[in-house]
């Protein structure tokens, strides 16, 4: 069982991550090292050439890695992205991002994680992310 709900992980979204859900980002379903989120389409979010930018497929990936060490840790607010690396694979689709973040390794102090990003409308792989979070210990974990 994960140590966060969809639900308390969607109500930080909208209470302390808004820019996140101001563009309809949730959090979709969640177990023990993996989350399952989406990013709505909206016009705003695409470039010139008709594709979606790449800081929102970043925003999306990142955001579905803390969701990913929160479903392993808890709501632990300090934890926070130290390394981030994405891959851009393919233009996406004017259609929704669906995210898949994983968990590679928890440690202590570093939890390292993977998230596929597809375009809903063909199910391509459009992106793929790798991070690292560091862990706060257990005294300043608020």
């Amino acid at each position: 069982m994960p140590k966060i709900t969809c639900q308390e992980f969607n109500h930080i979204l909208q209470s302390e991550m808004t820019w996140a859900s101001d563009m309809g980002m949730r959090l979709e379903g969640i177990e023990p090292g993996v989350a399952h989120m989406r990013l709505p389409y909206h016009h705003g979010s695409t470039r010139p050439g008709g594709t979606i930018s790449g800081p929102h497929m970043m925003m999306l990936a990142d955001a579905c890695m803390y969701a990913v060490v929160l479903g392993m840790i808890g709501h632990v607010k300090l934890a926070v992205t130290t390394n981030f690396n994405i891959n851009f694979l393919r233009k996406p689709e004017e259609t929704d991002l669906l995210a898949e973040g994983s968990m590679i390794k928890l440690g202590k102090r570093l939890a390292i994680m993977e998230v596929s990003i597809r375009a809903e409308a063909t199910n391509e792989l459009v992106a793929h992310a790798t991070g690292t979070y560091s862990i706060p210990p257990n005294g300043d974990r608020d």
